[in-house]
C-alpha cells in the first residue's frame, strides 16, 4: 500500500512591510503640502499687477513664511515625538489649506503677510524636511538614505504636479482660483494621513524595516522606547535642550553654514525669483514656470539618486560636490535668461534640477551619524538654517530688483556662496566624539 503523497503548503504571501505604507502616505503628504512652495513665484506678478504691491513687499511675505518654515521645523521634530506624527501633518496640512484659501481674500499687503507668511508658514514648517528625516529614522533601520531621498522628492513631485495649473488658473481665470487648487491639494490628503499615517512600528507591533528581533525575544521596535520618552517630555524644551548640546559641536556649525547657503539658492532664489526675473527678460510666465517644473522632475530622479548614494559613499564629499555644481549655474544663468528658451537654458534646468534638494540625504545622513538619537531634531535646528537663508535671499534678490532694476548681482553673490559651502562641506571631519558629546536625548 502506498503511502498518500505528501501535501505541499502554500508558500506564505509576503506582505508589503507598513514602513513602507506609511512612507507612501507620507510621501503623498508632502506632495499635498508642496504647492505653496511653488506658488509665490507664479503668484507674485498677478498680485503685483492687480494690487500695485512693490517687488520687496511680496518678498517680505515670503520671507516671513521661510523664516517660519524653518523655525518651526525643530520644533515640528519634537512635537511628533510627543503628539505623534500623524496629528502634526494632519494639523499642518490644515494650516496650509487655510492658509492657502483666505489668499483670496486679500485686498491690502499686510494681509498677505499673514496667510502667505504666518498660516503657510507654519503649516509648511512642520511638514519640513525633517518631517522626511523623523519618518525614515523611526519606521527604518537600513535605506534611510534612500528613504528621506524619496521623501524629499515629495516636494519636487508636488511642484511638477501643481506649477503648470497653477500657471494657467493664475493667468486665466486668475491668481485667486491658483491659491484654491493648493489648499484644495492640501486638504485632500488629510484622510488619507489620519487613516494610514501611523506614529510608529510599535503602533502595529512591527519592527522598523530591515531590523529583526533577537532570536527568542518577541518583536518590540527598539523605537518605541525613544518615541515613549520624547512623549514624555515638553516639546520646546526638548528642541531648546537639543539645540545647547548640539550647538557645541562643530559639524553642527558646519552644517548650519553650508545648509544656510542651500536655502537661499533654492528657495529663496529660484523658487521665489527666477519666474520674476525671466519675466523682466521677456519670457511668458507660463514658459517660465514650465521651466521650473522640469526642474521639479529631475529633482526627484536628483533627489532619489542622492540617497542611494548617500547609502553608499562620504556624504561629506558629495555635498561639496553638489554645491560646487549649483554654484557653476548660479554664475551662468544671467546669461542664459531671454524671451525664449534656448537649449543652453535646458541644461541648466536639467542640473539645477539634479542638484535642487540633492544635499538632504547626506545632510540627514551626517546628523543622524553625528548626533545618534537627536539627530532628527539636531536636522531640525540645521534646516532651520536652510529657511533663515532663504529669507534672507529672497527679501535681497527683491531688494537688489527694485534697486539695479534686474537680479544679475543676486545671482553672482549666490554663486560665490555656493563655492563656500562647497569648501566648508569638504572640511566636516568625522568626529567620533561627537555621540558622545551630544548624549542622545532618548535613549
Amino acid at each position: 500500500m502506498s503511502s498518500p503523497a505528501p501535501t505541499r503548503q502554500a508558500a506564505p504571501k509576503k506582505r508589503i512591510h507598513p514602513a513602507w505604507i506609511v512612507a507612501a502616505v507620507a510621501f503623498l503628504a508632502l506632495v499635498g503640502a508642496a504647492g505653496f512652495r511653488a506658488a509665490p513665484g507664479v503668484l507674485m506678478v498677478p498680485l503685483q499687477q492687480e494690487f500695485g504691491w512693490s517687488t520687496t513687499v511680496l518678498s517680505a511675505a515670503v520671507s516671513i513664511n521661510l523664516v517660519l518654515f524653518g523655525l518651526t521645523a525643530p520644533f515640528a521634530a519634537a512635537l511628533m515625538e510627543r503628539f505623534g506624527i500623524r496629528a502634526v501633518t494632519a494639523t499642518a496640512l490644515v494650516l496650509i489649506g487655510a492658509g492657502s484659501a483666505l489668499t483670496v481674500l486679500v485686498n491690502q499687503s499686510w494681509q498677505i503677510l499673514l496667510t502667505w507668511g504666518l498660516l503657510i508658514g507654519l503649516g509648511t514648517g512642520s511638514m519640513a524636511l525633517v518631517f522626511a528625516a523623523t519618518i525614515a529614522n523611526t519606521w527604518f533601520s537600513k535605506s534611510r538614505g534612500l528613504v528621506i531621498g524619496i521623501l524629499t522628492a515629495g516636494s519636487a513631485a508636488g511642484q511638477l504636479v501643481f506649477l503648470p495649473f497653477i500657471a494657467m488658473l493664475a493667468q486665466d481665470p486668475g491668481w485667486r482660483e491658483a491659491s484654491l487648487l493648493i489648499a484644495a491639494g492640501a486638504l485632500a490628503v488629510v484622510p488619507l494621513v489620519l487613516k494610514f499615517l501611523k506614529n510608529s512600528p510599535a503602533d502595529v507591533g512591527a519592527l522598523p524595516y530591515g531590523e529583526t528581533a533577537p532570536v527568542g525575544e518577541p518583536a518590540v521596535p527598539v523605537q518605541a522606547a525613544a518615541l515613549d520618552a520624547g512623549r514624555s517630555s515638553n516639546a520646546a524644551v526638548r528642541a531648546l535642550q537639543v539645540l545647547k548640546r548640539a550647538s557645541k559641536v562643530r559639524t553642527f556649525w558646519a552644517l548650519v553654514a553650508g545648509f544656510a547657503i542651500c536655502g537661499a539658492t533654492t528657495n529663496g532664489l529660484i523658487g521665489t525669483h527666477f519666474i520674476p526675473s525671466a519675466h523682466d527678460h521677456g519670457m511668458q510666465q507660463t514658459t517660465a514656470a514650465g521651466l521650473l517644473a522640469v526642474v521639479g522632475i529631475f529633482d526627484i530622479v536628483g533627489t532619489i539618486a542622492s540617497g542611494w548614494l548617500t547609502d553608499r559613499y562620504n556624504p561629506r564629499v558629495l555635498l561639496a560636490v553638489y554645491y560646487q555644481f549649483r554654484g557653476i549655474g548660479l554664475l551662468v544663468l544671467p546669461l542664459l535668461l531671454s524671451a525664449t528658451v534656448e537649449p543652453s537654458m535646458i541644461v541648466f534646468v536639467v542640473i539645477y534640477g539634479l542638484d535642487w534638494v540633492a544635499t538632504v540625504p547626506p545632510t540627514a545622513a551626517i546628523c543622524r551619524e553625528t548626533f545618534g538619537a537627536d539627530g532628527s531634531v539636531v536636522f531640525g535646528w540645521v534646516f532651520a538654517a536652510h529657511q533663515l537663508g532663504a529669507a534672507a535671499a529672497a527679501l535681497g534678490a527683491g531688494a537688489i530688483r527694485d534697486a539695479t532694476g534686474q537680479y544679475t548681482y543676486a545671482w553672482f553673490g549666490a554663486a560665490a556662496m555656493c563655492t563656500i559651502a562647497a569648501v566648508i562641506s569638504a572640511t566636516i571631519r568625522k568626529d567620533k566624539a561627537a555621540k558622545a558629546a551630544v548624549p542622545a536625548g532618548v535613549a
